[in-house]
């Protein structure tokens, strides 16, 4: 697979001309566009390779290299061999004391999603700017029922700035905003639901909205209590592990009226002397 042939470019095209065919091609083929998959990760894989200075010389000129350190491979256990140990005796001499391998740095982000966005799952794309300075577009699937401030680890998306080891990776942070009607509790979602204290005496059948535009019919028994909880088993939160939903939680806030009429106050009298 030639790189060059894969962003349709020429083998002297500028940076600017490699990120310009970069977006034109990750957009038509995109996977959630209808794109084909492989021909996305071949994309991505072609500008990874162009976009990086030394990756791109080392492309076009590939060169072998000896191990880190300045030996061939297999030095280190002749000379374990000879000494007895499975250390280079002259390391020291020659400037070749092992040292900590390099890494590529893992990157931090976050992001910002709705209580829906958090029922249903959803996907994120965003180009990030890298601290090599190349521009990748991320697409990051966030699983339905996914907890507020849970982090997804994504490997091999993140810092590239060194050449010719892995990448480091990127850590998403998922925050999830307030609600305006449901709160969570672990896979329950709990809201209020407001009934008069005629209705609460006598009962009622009413209509309540689940999160996923659902309509629940919920029976008020008679004497319902105010602060009393109201269970529907399957429509709470998506379970991340096994799919399964939590339930609905109703708080029954009993309202009592404010403005009756001298008529209604009599009225309400005679049927509790």
């Amino acid at each position: 697979m030639d790189h060059y042939s894969t962003l349709g470019i020429a083998k002297n095209a500028s940076p600017d001309e490699i990120k310009r065919a970069y977006r034109k091609l990750a957009s038509q083929h995109h996977p959630d566009k209808g794109g084909d998959k492989s021909k996305f990760q071949d994309i991505q894989v072609a500008y990874d390779t162009l976009s990086n200075p030394d990756k791109r010389a080392q492309y076009d000129s590939p060169q072998p290299q000896f191990q880190q350190g300045g030996f061939p491979p297999g030095f280190d256990d002749i000379f374990g061999h000879m000494f007895g140990g499975g250390n280079n005796p002259f390391g020291d001499i020659f400037g070749q004391r092992r040292q900590q391998p390099q890494r590529n740095k893992t990157l931090n982000i976050q992001t910002s999603i709705t209580l829906e966005d958090a029922f249903y799952g959803k996907n994120i794309m965003a180009t990030l700017t890298l601290p090599s300075g190349r521009e990748q577009i991320v697409d990051i699937k966030i699983p339905a029922g996914i907890q507020d401030g849970t982090t997804l680890r994504c490997n091999g998306l993140g810092d590239d700035s060194i050449p010719n080891i892995p990448r480091g990776d990127i850590h998403l942070s998922v925050h999830i905003q307030p609600h305006q009607v449901f709160q969570r509790r672990g896979d329950d979602l709990m809201c209020t639901l407001d009934i008069n204290c005629i209705d609460a005496m006598i009962g009622k059948t009413m209509e309540v909205n689940t999160i996923d535009g659902r309509n629940l019919e919920v029976t008020i028994q008679p004497g319902t209590q105010p602060g009393q909880i109201l269970a529907a088993h399957g429509y709470g939160m998506t379970n991340i592990n096994n799919s399964n939903k939590g339930r609905l939680l109703l708080n029954i806030n009993v309202t009592i009226p404010t403005n009756l009429t001298e008529q209604q106050k009599d009225s309400i009298k005679q049927l509790f002397p």
